[in-house]
């Protein structure tokens, strides 16, 4: 994973989050590392907010590109960004 050797993953959760478990377990099937942030802290969803311009789980953010929505609408283009062979 070239690209995200230097890049850091953080991954904006809800702990009910269906999307966002799949997300993680994605991402850990890859060996990709990420910083779980939850998003029911009030402080970490104002953070998310004033970063993202958005407030909905999950929220992807690899180095300084933004993806969110659910899993499958994500999934195109966090594997183009962490350099990953197509959404496999």
């Amino acid at each position: 994973m070239p690209e995200t050797a230097d890049t850091k993953v953080i991954v904006y959760t809800t702990p009910t989050c269906p999307d966002c478990r799949a997300l993680k377990a994605w991402l850990d099937a890859r060996g990709v590392p990420f910083e779980e942030r939850d998003l029911s802290d009030q402080t970490v969803m104002e953070e998310a907010k004033a970063r993202t311009g958005v407030r909905v789980a999950p929220i992807t953010l690899v180095g300084e590109k933004v993806f969110y929505g659910t899993f499958p609408s994500q999934k195109p283009g966090l594997a183009e960004a962490l350099g990953l062979s197509k959404a496999a």
